[in-house]
C-alpha cells in the first residue's frame, strides 16, 4: 500500500469527505488491482464510489500546498486565451491530446519571470503532466488545483477541436493575406472572389457541415469579430460550444461562402435579412440545412458583418414513436386518448426549439395509416414526413392561401405548422369542427395561456371550448450522464423550495449533480421534455364557455390539476426526482 494512499485517505476521512468504512473499501479495491495497473486512491473514490469530484482534490491540493485557481472568479479576456491555445499547439499532437483529456492546460506565465508557467489541472498530482509539457519553451512548471468541470469549460472556449479535415485547413491559410479594415473601400468583388479561392474557404463551409452532423448538432453559430475572427459554434443538447475559431480570412468571405452554396439567398445584398437552404448527401444520407444570415453591426463601422445560423435537419434524428418520446404516464395517456378522437385541435406550445416540431411528427405517426389522407403546411418545413403530402409554399401560394386549398382537398388530418394570426387560427379550428383531426403550435409559456392567445387573436370562445382536444407546452432539460453523475452531499434548501420541492419531499429524494467525462458534455448528455399536459373535460369546456369576455387561465389551471395535470414545474420535479436532471435546468427552463 502506498503511503501516500494511506495519507490522502485519512486527511479525507478527517474532512468527513469520507468515512473509515469506505477509506477502508478503497484501499482493499486498489490492492486487488494488478500490480503496475493501480489506480490511485482518488480515483477509486471518485470512480468506484462516487465520491464528490471537487471535494477530494480540493482537499488534496491543500494537503500537498498546490495553489487553487477558482475560474468563475477570473476575468479571461482573448488575450489570455490566445495563449493558452498558441501554448497548446507547441505540444505534439500526442502530449495535447492527452493534455486535453486529462483536463489539463497552460494558464499563464510569469510577470516577473519570463521561464515560470502556471498549469491548471483537474488532479494536480498526476505524476504525467511534467512529461506532457516537456516541449514548452518553460523551465519551471507550477501545477494548480482547478475544478475538473472548470478546466472543460475553458477547453471548450479555447479549443477549435483538432481533426484531420482542421488541421489541413489550418496548413492551406497560412499564407493568406489578411485585409485590414483601411483597405475595405478598395476591396471589389472580384477581389473577395480571390481570397476566397485561394483560401479554401470552401473546404471549411462544407467540413463544418459535415462535422456539425456527425456531432449531433441542431444548429451551427457563425459569428464574425473583430480583427478578422470568425467564430464557428455548434449547438449541441440545447447549448453552444465553440468548435473553432479563424483569424486568417475575412468573415465576408465567409459569409460569401455559404451564401453562394445556399439556394434563395443573394450573396451580393448584404443589407437586409435572408432566408435559404442546403442539401448535402453525408454518410450516405441526404441531409438539408437551413440557413439565416442577419446582417449586424460591429465597431468597425466600415465592415458589412453577417450573422450566420445554420439550422440541420437530419431526418434521422426524427422520432416516430411516441412512446419514445417519454412523455409522463398522466401526460403520455392524455396525449393518446385526443389524437385517438375522430376531430378536434391538438395544439403544441412552446419556445423555439422545445420540440414542438420533434412531438408533432411522432404523432401523427402514431395515427398515420394509408386509409387516411394526412395533409401539412409548414412554413418552413423542417423534416420530411413518409405519407404525408407536405405543402411546399413559394411567391404564388403563401400561408393562408394553402390552408385555404386543404378544406378542398379532402383531408382527414392536417398539420397547420403554427397558428400565426386569426386566419390561419379559424381555419384549423374550423377543419377540426368539420370533423378532422388539426395539429398546430402556438408561441406560448404555457398550456392554459394558449387559450387566452386564441380568444386575443380573436377566436370566438364556444369554438375554443367546442373544437380543442387537447394543448400540451413544453420544454427541453437536459439529461444528467449515467456514467459520471454524483449525489449532492449538501442540497441548496432555498433552491429547492424555489422549485416546489416540500420539506418533507427534500429528505426523500436524492439529488445529483453534473460531473464531467470523456462520454458526455459538462456533465450531461442528451435532453428529455417536460410537459404541462391540459386534456380538454367537459369542466374545461364549461369554464371557458362561462367566462367567455374573460378567459380565467388560473381557474382552468387549479381545474386541470385537480384532474391530474402536472406543471411544468412539477413535471421538472418528477424529472429531478427520478435523478435524471437537475434543479438548476429546471429553474432554466420554466417560470411560475
Amino acid at each position: 500500500m502506498e503511503p501516500m494512499s494511506v495519507r490522502i485517505g485519512q486527511i479525507l476521512v478527517q474532512k468527513r469527505i469520507i468515512n473509515q468504512t469506505i477509506f477502508q473499501k478503497a484501499i482493499l479495491a486498489q490492492k486487488q488491482e494488478p500490480a503496475g495497473k493501480q489506480r490511485r486512491l482518488q480515483q477509486i473514490l471518485v470512480e468506484d464510489f462516487r465520491v464528490d469530484r471537487h471535494q477530494v482534490y480540493s482537499a488534496i491540493a491543500q494537503l500537498y500546498a498546490f495553489k487553487q485557481v477558482d475560474l468563475s472568479t477570473e476575468k479571461l479576456g482573448d488575450t489570455q486565451l490566445d495563449f493558452i491555445r498558441k501554448t497548446l499547439d507547441t505540444c505534439t499532437e500526442e502530449a495535447r491530446s492527452k493534455l486535453l483529456n486529462k483536463r489539463v492546460l497552460p494558464f499563464r506565465g510569469s510577470a516577473s519571470n519570463k521561464n515560470v508557467l502556471t498549469v491548471i489541472a483537474g488532479d494536480p498530482l498526476d505524476r504525467e503532466i511534467p512529461v506532457l509539457l516537456k516541449d514548452l519553451p518553460y523551465t519551471q512548471i507550477e501545477i494548480a488545483y482547478c475544478q475538473f468541470e472548470q478546466v472543460g469549460a475553458l477547453i471548450d472556449r479555447v479549443m477549435a477541436f483538432k481533426n484531420e479535415f482542421l488541421q489541413q485547413l489550418e496548413a492551406s491559410l497560412q499564407n493568406v493575406e489578411v485585409i485590414s479594415s483601411e483597405e475595405e473601400e478598395k476591396i471589389d468583388e472580384a477581389a473577395l472572389d480571390a481570397e476566397i479561392n485561394r483560401s479554401m474557404l470552401t473546404n471549411l463551409i462544407e467540413g463544418t457541415l459535415v462535422e456539425a452532423v456527425r456531432k449531433g448538432a441542431s444548429d451551427i453559430h457563425i459569428i464574425p469579430k473583430e480583427n478578422n475572427v470568425s467564430e464557428f459554434h455548434f449547438r449541441v443538447d440545447g447549448k453552444l460550444q465553440l468548435w473553432h475559431a479563424l483569424s486568417t480570412a475575412r468573415p465576408e468571405s465567409i459569409a460569401a461562402v455559404i451564401k453562394d452554396r445556399s439556394i434563395n439567398i443573394d450573396r451580393f445584398n448584404r443589407n437586409i435579412a435572408q432566408d435559404g437552404f442546403i442539401q448535402r448527401k453525408i454518410d450516405n444520407y441526404h441531409i438539408r440545412f437551413r440557413v439565416s444570415v442577419l446582417p449586424i453591426v460591429v465597431s468597425e463601422s466600415s465592415r458589412r458583418y453577417e450573422s450566420i445560423v445554420i439550422r440541420v435537419l437530419d431526418d434521422r434524428k426524427v422520432i416516430t414513436d411516441l412512446k419514445l418520446l417519454g412523455l409522463q404516464e398522466q401526460a403520455a395517456g392524455d396525449f393518446e386518448a385526443a389524437i385517438r378522437k375522430p376531430q378536434g385541435v391538438i395544439i403544441i406550445t412552446g419556445p423555439t426549439g422545445s420540440g414542438k416540431s420533434t412531438t408533432l411528427v411522432a404523432a401523427l405517426n402514431r395515427i398515420m395509416d394509408p386509409t387516411r389522407n394526412v395533409v401539412t403546411v409548414e412554413e418552413p418545413v423542417e423534416y420530411l414526413i413518409r405519407g404525408a403530402r407536405q405543402v411546399k409554399l413559394g411567391p404564388k401560394l403563401n400561408f393562408d392561401q394553402a390552408l385555404r386549398s386543404i378544406l378542398r382537398h379532402d383531408p382527414d388530418i392536417v398539420m397547420v405548422g403554427e397558428m400565426r394570426d386569426l386566419k390561419s387560427a379559424e381555419i384549423a379550428v374550423s377543419l377540426a369542427n368539420t370533423g378532422h383531426i388539426t395539429f398546430s403550435t402556438l408561441h406560448t409559456n404555457d398550456a392554459p395561456s394558449a387559450i387566452s392567445r386564441l380568444y386575443m387573436l380573436g377566436v370566438e370562445p364556444f369554438l375554443i371550448a367546442n373544437a380543442i382536444n387537447f394543448i400540451m407546452a413544453q420544454r427541453l432539460v437536459r439529461k444528467l450522464c449515467e456514467n459520471c453523475k454524483q449525489p449532492v452531499k449538501n442540497i441548496d434548501l432555498d433552491m429547492a423550495r424555489y422549485v416546489g420541492f416540500t420539506d418533507q419531499e427534500i429528505r426523500q429524494t436524492a439529488f445529483y449533480q453534473p460531473v464531467g467525462c470523456d462520454k458526455c458534455y459538462a456533465g450531461y448528455r442528451g435532453r428529455q421534455c417536460i410537459t404541462e399536459a391540459l386534456l380538454f373535460t367537459q369542466e374545461i369546456r364549461h369554464i371557458i364557455l362561462k367566462n367567455a369576455s374573460n378567459i380565467d387561465e388560473d381557474l382552468i389551471r387549479q381545474e386541470a390539476i385537480r384532474n391530474g395535470m402536472l406543471t411544468l414545474r412539477a413535471s421538472g420535479r418528477e424529472r429531478i426526482k427520478s435523478g435524471t436532471t437537475t434543479i438548476e435546468e429546471v429553474v432554466a427552463a420554466t417560470v411560475e
